[in-house]
């Protein structure tokens, strides 16, 4: 039996070696298409390449690319469980050609690999053509030698495909491989088509013309191909079953359930085990792909994905949480072909396993609630929308779930009543917030929040992207447009700008469109916590609603913010590690340039400490573990030790990211929405640059990374070179240089201080000699004297005292023009005499004031030195006066 990894290998192999390029596949999340939710077809990475706006390195490409159809239009999520060929998730496996080859060489290739490389037998091969397209019908019969019956003209859209109204369009031309007439059904065109005899398995989609207005206006000047073939089908044909869920791949996944549900995939439980095995498929690649469970976009795609297995999964009888059970089965059959999904495993079953276990307490309330509303409707009854909105609103239990739990009991659900009850209580919740004090600035952005709903972040696993302007605000007005030399506020669908929160800075970045419009984005705020707005300059063109946007982020800038977010995170823990669990978060900027980190604890932290705690931050960075994100609710990631981040507002789920290890345990587990490196070696570098107190028991430290911190140790190491080279010696002996001149540099002074010291006391021209005297009974030695340093007033007044016995000492120290005084008065006198009073009486005559000290010792100064003497006879005369 030919695998499908086989067929999948055999189909690049062969469009390489008749010179197509092979290209892997891109992301289910498109990156140049925001009206998709999931990249649905083949053909979506190339789009830009087919319309001209875009060029690549090859004119010819083959790929095996993920498709997800679950959403919108091309929605086959109902069906899938009970159909022989619907998926949410498919691969598609296509050969383009960007105005290389045409129809001839597009049948030639597509007939050689089916019947020469596969050996499927030509007759049981039927292809079909548009009506018109004489061309392709000619080919056919020419390249194939098939019979004009089996050549089926389709006069339907079914075989003219178009990229829109406007764009490249053309016939397709199709191949449809017969089962066997033991299978109901009857060839294309026929009435009996949508049986399941004849299966197409594969389209080819001759690009030759242009479309406006859905109207063809011209032929395209460089035609193109665009084929698609799905894997699941071609698998099925070449491995002899009429049914995709019996090739390989589903057989091993729907075993796996078996095993693990410890039910069989038969009767009423087969459809169970398909939705099982095919939704399994979807969640781990759209989960892979950055993806999370959501309520709001393409995260509410996947949570409604996974919960309807997982409500099978109920069904089958299974006690515990099964998804996450299935992981390994599904990457030892795709993780070869898809090493995402290996990189992803822990990340996925971290993921289902924690909705599936939310899930079923949300199961339990929700099916107690639903039997007891539809015991008593008729079979085929109608459940009350206002019962399926309490559902929704109490319960969390998804309308989608209702109606797909009620379908199988041959009910119904009012949509109308739901929907009336869910604008009720939107109604609700304006009224309550206009109530709630908010700045009436924030009602613009509050009205385009319920118009449109939540801004969908792409920017967790890119920096580009499209998106749909949806509004335009310029001065707090809502307006159409915006043109060159403007400044307004744009909001878009999607867009993989970050917005201002958590500490992190915005992102800026460009827009662009075909129409010529440039914008350059400064900053990305997030008014009401729910949308991204770009605070954009229109540098050339014009901007109107209703506009694709090319978006583009500073790469380069995004880059540093990441690293030092991640190094935000690394230092919180080594902080707490370091010094202690006091150790909490109290604010933080995040910036390219620069992390600043305000944290608790009582006071300034050691040099060794910071070493230390650089060097922990370091050493993580340097075993360069994964950064992995799960998704929570708040209490659940607090409860396994997650730290939330000060000023932050958690919703009902939060992104945990964890960071490092330490023994068994995770290093570093935080509560953050911020944009985060996806290995800790993308850091690259710590360096602490400041360490300083904020206020009262709250410190702060500011760090770099990268190329910040290198750039900053090459200054630091030029201007240890300069120090260097001024001293004459090796900058590794600096250090022990400038040691040494710092310590006779001290001894100078400590001399040239005793020498002033002994000159000022000595009575040189400069002195003044008020004493030794005796006033009224007391024995007075006063003195003014010129440089002597303040600080050593202190001292000579103690040598003053010594020398006295008995009596008053004062001494007036006059300095750049400023004076200073110290009295002092022996013990034997402290009961009739206060240095205090002395020394007030000097101050005033200085100009200054007050003066203060014990009774015993006494100081203050003035501003007019000149005035020293006369403080002097001020010390001479409060004397007289209090010994009077």
């Amino acid at each position: 039996m030919t695998s499908t990894n086989d067929i999948r290998r055999s189909f690049l192999d062969y469009f390489e070696r008749n010179g197509h390029s092979r290209q892997p596949s891109a992301p289910l999340v498109p990156q140049n298409d925001p009206t998709l939710m999931f990249v649905n077809a083949g053909m979506v990475p190339f789009k830009n390449v087919f319309t001209g706006l875009e060029t690549r390195p090859y004119s010819t490409a083959t790929s095996s690319q993920k498709c997800v159809r679950a959403g919108g239009k091309h929605n086959d999520l109902d069906n899938v469980g009970y159909t022989a060929r619907h998926h949410t998730f498919f691969e598609m496996l296509g050969n383009f050609s960007f105005g290389d080859y045409f129809k001839d060489r597009a049948i030639e290739l597509a007939w050689n690999l089916v019947t020469k490389e596969w050996g499927l037998a030509a007759d049981r091969l039927t292809v079909t053509v548009y009506h018109t397209d004489d061309e392709a019908f000619d080919l056919w019969k020419r390249i194939a030698g098939l019979p004009d019956s089996r050549i089926i003209r389709i006069p339907t859209k079914d075989n003219f495909w178009a990229m829109g109204d406007d764009g490249p369009c053309g016939p397709c031309s199709e191949i449809f491989f017969d089962h066997g007439d033991h299978i109901p059904g009857g060839p294309p065109g026929s009435p009996d088509e949508d049986g399941d005899r004849f299966v197409e398995i594969w389209n080819l989609v001759f690009m030759q013309y242009e479309q406006a207005g859905g109207e063809i206006v011209s032929e395209l000047p460089s035609k193109s191909i665009d084929t698609g073939m799905g894997l699941e089908r071609i698998a099925a044909v070449l491995q002899g079953v009429h049914d995709n869920y019996d090739t390989d791949t589903f057989k091993a996944l729907i075993h796996a359930s078996e095993e693990f549900s410890k039910t069989r995939a038969e009767g009423d439980k087969t459809a169970s085990h398909r939705v099982i095995a095919d939704h399994l498929r979807t969640s781990g690649f759209l989960v892979a792909d950055g993806v999370l469970p959501a309520n709001e976009g393409r995260g509410y795609v996947l949570r409604r994905i996974m919960r309807r297995a997982m409500r099978h999964a109920h069904l089958l009888g299974a006690s515990e949480p099964l998804m996450h059970r299935l992981v390994p089965a599904l990457v030892a059959e795709m993780g070869a072909a898809y090493p995402e999904l290996v990189r992803a495993q822990p990340l996925i079953e971290a993921t289902l396993q924690q909705e599936e276990t939310r899930f079923r307490q949300t199961l339990s309330n929700g099916l107690k609630l639903l039997d007891e509303a539809t015991a008593s409707l008729p079979e085929g009854g109608t459940l009350p929308g206002e019962t399926a909105f309490k559902l929704y609103d109490t319960y969390g239990f998804p309308y989608d779930l209702t109606e797909d739990a009620l379908r199988a009991q041959g009910l119904a659900v009012d949509r109308d009543g739901f929907d009336k009850a869910m604008a009720e209580q939107k109604a609700k919740a304006r009224a309550a917030w206009k109530g709630s004090g908010e700045k009436a600035s924030d009602e613009l952005w509050f009205d385009l929040a319920e118009e449109f709903g939540s801004t969908e972040f792409t920017g967790y696993s890119g920096h580009e992207g499209e998106g749909v302007v949806l509004a335009i605000v310029r001065d707090g007005q809502r307006v159409e447009s915006a043109r060159q030399g403007e400044t307004v506020q744009l909001l878009l669908n999607q867009t993989p700008f970050y917005a201002e929160s958590g500490g992190q800075v915005g992102d800026a970045g460009k827009l662009t469109s075909l129409k010529g419009f440039e914008g350059e984005v400064a900053d990305t705020s997030k008014p009401l916590g729910r949308l991204h707005v770009l605070h954009t300059r229109v540098a050339r063109g014009e901007v109107s609603v209703g506009e694709t946007l090319h978006q583009s982020v500073d790469e380069e800038r995004r880059r540093a913010t990441r690293a030092n977010h991640s190094a935000t995170h690394l230092l919180h823990a080594a902080l707490r590690h370091r010094l202690g669990g006091h150790v909490t978060q109290k604010g933080s900027l995040v910036a390219p340039d620069r992390l600043r980190f305000d944290f608790s604890h009582p006071s300034a932290i050691s040099a060794d400490d910071i070493a230390a705690i650089e060097a922990e931050v370091n050493w993580h960075i340097r075993h360069n573990q994964p950064v992995t994100t799960r998704l929570m609710t708040p209490d659940e990631a607090i409860g396994q030790g997650a730290m939330a981040l000060f000023g932050e507002k958690y919703g009902d789920e939060v992104r945990v990211l964890s960071m490092g290890l330490a023994g068994e345990r995770d290093y570093s587990v935080e509560l953050c929405g911020g944009t985060h490196v996806s290995a800790l070696g993308d850091i690259a570098l710590f360096k602490i640059v400041s360490e300083s107190a904020v206020s009262s028991g709250v410190r702060r430290i500011e760090a770099l990374t990268g190329e910040g911190a290198r750039q900053w140790l090459l200054a630091r190491d030029q201007r240890l070179r300069e120090i260097a080279a001024s001293l004459k010696a090796a900058p590794d002996e600096a250090p022990a240089r400038v040691a040494a001149l710092v310590e006779n540099a001290r001894r100078l002074e400590r001399e040239l201080a005793e020498a002033r010291k002994a000159l000022a006391m000595g009575g040189g021209a400069q002195a003044q000699v008020a004493g030794p005297e005796v006033v009224a009974g007391v024995n007075f030695l006063g003195q003014v004297v010129e440089g002597l340093d303040p600080k050593s007033l202190r001292g000579e007044v103690d040598a003053l005292k010594q020398r006295l016995g008995s009596g008053v000492g004062a001494l007036i120290a006059v300095n750049e023009g400023r004076a200073s005084v110290a009295v002092g008065v022996t013990a034997d006198l402290t009961d009739q005499l206060s240095a205090v009073d002395l020394v007030k009486a000097a101050v005033a005559a200085l100009g200054g004031q007050g003066g203060g000290g014990r009774p015993d010792m006494a100081q203050g100064g003035g501003p007019d030195g000149e005035k020293a003497g006369e403080a002097l006879a001020a010390v001479r005369d409060t004397l007289a006066k209090v010994t009077a």
